[in-house]
């Protein structure tokens, strides 16, 4: 077979199988946003969904008359004196399918303290983190004492006799479930001043990020497991919260979808090295030896696209390399011999499909691995290949002495 012809038949081969990871890719797309979709549902019903506590609003009520002559209730909002609160925050992570879910359970509890301005009636509004979730353990109290309260628009809201410059404690707390992020505001407005604040957050893991538009914490201390992060202001005005991000794993449905997306590239390294290898050995690959080399590469990523989702993604990956390993080494013995197999072209696999694929679990150095491999690549097939003359196989002149010569 002409030289053209034959790196034709290769090139064509390459196309074949990029278009089978192309289709596989975006059924991984597909079944992955699919089950999402279904998924956080069903975990929403369960465990709730991200929750935003907002601080209580105080205000003081009072008999007014109108234009009218009618008596009408007037409000005054208050801020408060001095805010405790603290918070638990343990983390369940839970595998669905491809993907994992942050689920986590909190445990609130917070005091406030406020003093009135004038005579009236202190209202207090307290309002729930999240509408679809459940609550237990609830505490609402004022001054220690249980406090009648109704329940209406996601609020806990009470009132009692109040008068100017009395002071009131009001202490509220609840277990709850919520999924992906925490947060706390200081209040509904975009802009709110706080005094004497400390806000407790203690956590049951390591890795700790914080939402964007939150404030860092003021302290940080390490707890056997996690930590205790502490958010301390004697005078505060912003509009930014309080709030926790919890840590993500590695998420087998994407993984899988970057690694088959990459995957033509994978090959394209593999076969280059192979076409340069077996001219220097002297080997003979038909191109059909190249479509079964493919397929063994294709085996790789549609076994993992379809184990990744049933038992952990470092085995499944473990799996499915040697399997691909297994097939190529096996075939390759028949075609060329064992010596062949086991090494030149084992390595070339071990190195383009497995360590390739491996660096893109990282995505954040994912571009610079595969750079890094491409030039090392790039410059082992040129030391190997200096002094090869190539035009024995394109047909062309022959080199001088002069061009032969060290």
């Amino acid at each position: 077979m002409k030289s053209s012809s034959y790196l034709f038949a290769v090139a064509l081969v390459v196309i074949a199988a990029t278009t089978g990871w192309a289709i596989l890719a975006q059924t991984l797309v597909l079944r992955t946003d699919a089950a999402d979709s279904s998924q956080r549902q069903q975990l929403a019903a369960l465990w709730g969904t991200a929750q935003t506590q907002t601080a209580p609003r105080f205000s003081i009520g009072w008999m007014t008359r109108d234009g009218n002559h009618h008596l009408v209730e007037t409000e005054s909002q208050i801020a408060p004196m001095s805010a405790r609160v603290d918070v638990d925050l343990a983390l369940d992570q839970r595998q669905k399918g491809l993907l994992w879910y942050n689920t986590y359970t909190v445990g609130f509890a917070a005091t406030y303290r406020v003093t009135a301005d004038r005579d009236g009636r202190l209202i207090v509004r307290f309002p729930f983190p999240a509408a679809d979730a459940t609550y237990e353990d609830v505490v609402f109290t004022m001054n220690g004492k249980p406090i009648a309260a109704t329940n209406g628009d996601g609020h806990l809201t009470a009132s009692l006799p109040i008068a100017r410059g009395q002071s009131a404690e009001l202490a509220v707390g609840y277990r709850s479930h919520g999924l992906d992020t925490w947060r706390y505001r200081f209040g509904d407005d975009a802009i709110v001043g706080v005094r004497d604040f400390r806000l407790t957050m203690r956590t049951n893991f390591d890795a700790i990020d914080f939402p964007p538009q939150t404030l860092s914490p003021t302290e940080e201390k390490r707890t056997g497991g996690g930590w205790t992060l502490t958010w301390n202001y004697s005078q505060l005005v912003n509009g930014f919260g309080i709030g926790m991000a919890f840590p993500q794993k590695l998420q087998p449905g994407p993984i899988a979808q970057r690694i088959t997306m990459w995957a033509p590239l994978s090959l394209s390294f593999y076969v280059f090295v192979m076409l340069v290898v077996t001219r220097l050995r002297r080997i003979e690959l038909h191109p059909m030896n190249y479509l079964f080399l493919a397929a063994a590469f294709f085996a790789f990523h549609l076994l993992f696209a379809y184990t990744v989702d049933r038992i952990p993604l470092g085995w499944a990956f473990l799996l499915c390399s040697m399997v691909s390993m297994a097939l190529t080494v096996s075939y390759l013995r028949l075609v060329v011999g064992l010596r062949f197999a086991a090494v030149e072209a084992a390595l070339a696999q071990f190195f383009y499909l497995i360590l390739f694929s491996y660096a893109l679990f990282d995505e954040g150095y994912s571009g610079l691995s595969i750079t890094t491999g491409a030039i090392v690549t790039l410059f082992v097939m040129m030391q190997l290949t200096g002094r090869f003359n190539w035009s024995s196989v394109t047909g062309g002149g022959t080199r001088t002495p002069a061009e032969t010569t060290a």
